[in-house]
């Protein structure tokens, strides 16, 4: 009789911290979405295994974010592009006003995490081009590879790609000449043997990425992410930069020794902490470019713009036998 009337207070309890476990997770959630307010239910919220199910869900993975002073949670992102997004998830359905780009309702679905939702905004962004301007997306990409058994028989010459995802994939040896690569998310990707020649990657994400033996000749870099890439190749082969434009590009922390820049434009660049062992920047423009900390031993400076570069505590002294003008 005892052992029963303690696992009817066990259950009890059980009941009873399931209860509170709900009250502090109210039916109805009010949302601040850039200054618009959104009611919506926690049932829709946590649809999908994203962002807003890590904020709201009962595991609290994350905190959910600030309010306002009508007790709506504060989220920063763009009201127009997130009304979509929060009526898929009630009803299943795609469904936006014309006037709304679907690129921007894309990224919202990105950065939300509504993997579901994704193919569909690919494809609508791919129907607001002709047949020929339409940017390919990471899944045609990917199609690509898969079906191409050799990758050095991949070819994207004169393709447009830009604003693509097409962070962490292997993408050795696929040539990319002429391509457009504007503002796409290279971020860890494997380019090593790629042909970048005369791309336009400005403003890509490249960041943490293996750039080994690249070919990238005349390519336009301005503005992009480089940060922390690694261009050296232990059997000496040297990735081939001649006359890129990477004016005002971040390649902080990046392993470039060896590296071919001649007569590159390095206007306004982030080059802290590089390693620029060997490197050829004959004729190179280094104006106003941060080379604090920087390995420059052996590096080929002959004739190359130094003006207002900042050169603190550089990790070699420079030579004249280097030819700095």
């Amino acid at each position: 009789m005892a052992e029963e009337v303690g696992e009817n207070s066990r259950s009890s309890m059980l009941v009873y911290e399931g209860e509170e476990v709900a009250k502090k997770l109210p039916k109805w959630i009010k949302l601040n979405v850039g200054g618009r307010i959104f009611m919506t239910t926690l049932s829709t919220l946590t649809k999908e295994p994203g962002m807003l199910t890590r904020m709201f869900s009962q595991d609290g993975a994350m905190d959910p974010s600030d309010k306002d002073d009508q007790g709506a949670y504060l989220i920063d992102r763009s009201p127009q592009y997130f009304e979509p997004i929060v009526n898929y998830l009630r009803s299943g359905q795609l469904i936006y006003d014309n006037n709304v780009n679907p690129q921007g309702i894309l990224e919202e679905a990105r950065f939300f995490g509504v993997e579901s939702l994704i193919p569909q905004l690919e494809d609508a962004v791919k129907r607001q081009y002709s047949s020929t301007d339409a940017p390919l997306t990471r899944r045609d990409v990917v199609t690509a590879i898969i079906q191409t058994c050799n990758l050095s028989e991949l070819r994207f010459q004169g393709i447009n790609l830009s604003g693509a995802d097409l962070r962490r994939l292997d993408l050795r040896k696929v040539n990319f000449k002429y391509a457009c690569l504007s503002r796409c998310n290279l971020s860890y990707a494997n380019l090593t043997n790629c042909c970048l020649e005369r791309c336009d990657l400005s403003h890509a994400d490249i960041s943490y990425a293996q750039m080994i033996s690249l070919k990238a000749l005349c390519a336009n870099m301005e503005g992009a992410n480089l940060q922390e890439c690694n261009f050296e190749d232990p059997t000496g082969s040297r990735s081939n930069l001649e006359g890129v434009n990477l004016k005002g590009a971040c390649l902080e922390g990046s392993n470039m020794a060896g590296v071919n820049l001649r007569v590159a434009n390095l206007k306004n660049a982030n080059m802290k902490n590089c390693n620029l062992r060997a490197a050829i920047l004959a004729g190179a423009d280094l104006e106003k470019c941060n080379l604090s900390g920087s390995d420059l031993q052996e590096a080929n400076l002959r004739g190359a713009n130094f003006k207002d570069a900042q050169l603190e505590l550089m990790l070699t002294p420079l030579h004249m036998s280097q030819a700095i003008r």
